[in-house]
């Protein structure tokens, strides 16, 4: 008989194929058990990659994401966890030791020779009740500000009471449900932003009123500014000296080289006027811009921020509308 497949690939059925799923799902569900609630212990994780990086965490989707597993069925688990990071962002060991549960209960009906798709069809109906059950007893205080309130502050402290921030829960709860509560409704936890600085407690940590642009401001301009007027760019203000580099200028004496720069000055301060003819007092660009323009703004009383972060520039200007 002709062979379907290629040479080298392997063909499981029946009772093998299923047992090799089983113990797959089993062992990956065993694994995250262990880093499950408060009393979770933590993993150790060694990547194989250059720089051997280590990593301490009890989140089931980070662990997951870094084993290299070959089992499919055990592919599936990780992909759950995935998800669930993705759309809920916390309970990742929690449905992957679900998963694994149920599928240790199925293996026993198997062996009792029930069909899997019975199985599966009395999980179904199991779901449903679950689902029923779950809806009857849920209650919703958004009518009720303190009442919601105090709920987001139960259900952000219950989520870091199994991660390193546990001993400043309160804290921390308080920090995210300020941040989140400004949202206003919008789900888009991009808006948030989180800027990490070396040093200092964790009660350091602060939510601030506005946004914040971690740039330093040109020498001898305003640090300090009411009813801004701000413009962001990203435009090149680099451009009033002649990069030795960069440029390729034929000339017959030294002289003619001072009247190009003197040329590429005079582009560059017109380029600050029109600029400042926008009547602003903030400008903001993305790229660099060199001491002579810097002077101008300066001279004329601006704060102008250069190299601000691609994402720093749209976050900016989302806010300011």
């Amino acid at each position: 008989m002709e062979r379907v497949l290629k040479d080298d690939a392997v063909e499981e059925k029946g009772d093998r194929a299923r047992m090799a799923s089983f113990v797959g799902a089993m062992a990956i569900s065993d694994l995250a058990k262990t880093t499950l609630g408060p009393k979770g212990m933590d993993k150790i994780l060694q990547s194989t990659g250059r720089g051997r990086n280590v990593t301490v965490t009890n989140d089931g989707a980070t662990i997951l994401k870094s084993l290299h597993i070959d089992n499919p069925a055990a592919k599936v688990l990780v992909d759950i966890s995935k998800v669930q990071d993705d759309e809920v962002g916390d309970g990742t060991t929690s449905v992957v030791v679900l998963a694994g549960e149920l599928l240790k209960e199925a293996e026993k009906l198997i062996n009792m020779k029930i069909h899997p798709m019975t199985i599966i069809a009395g999980y179904r109906m199991a779901l449903e009740c679950a689902r029923n059950a779950l809806l009857q007893n849920t209650m919703d205080n958004k009518e009720n500000t303190d009442k919601f309130r105090a709920d987001l502050m139960n259900i952000a402290m219950t989520t870091l009471s199994s991660k390193i921030l546990s001993q400043d829960k309160e804290y921390f709860a308080e920090l995210a449900v300020d941040a989140v509560l400004r949202l206003k409704g919008s789900t888009n936890l991009e808006s948030i932003q989180i800027l990490k600085k070396p040093g200092g407690s964790l009660k350091d940590s602060f939510l601030d009123e506005g946004f914040i642009l971690d740039k330093k401001i040109g020498i001898g301009q305003p640090k300090r500014i009411e009813n801004a007027k701000i413009l962001v760019a990203n435009t090149a203000m680099d451009t009033d000296k002649v990069k030795i580099y960069g440029a390729q200028v034929r000339v017959d004496s030294m002289s003619k080289v001072a009247d190009i720069e003197a040329a590429e000055k005079q582009k560059m301060r017109e380029k600050v006027q029109k600029i400042i003819a926008h009547g602003i007092n903030c400008f903001i660009n993305r790229q660099l811009i060199y001491n002579f323009p810097e002077e101008l703004f300066a001279d004329a009383g601006i704060l102008a921020i250069e190299h601000a972060d691609f994402e720093g520039i749209e976050r900016l200007a989302l806010v300011t509308g």
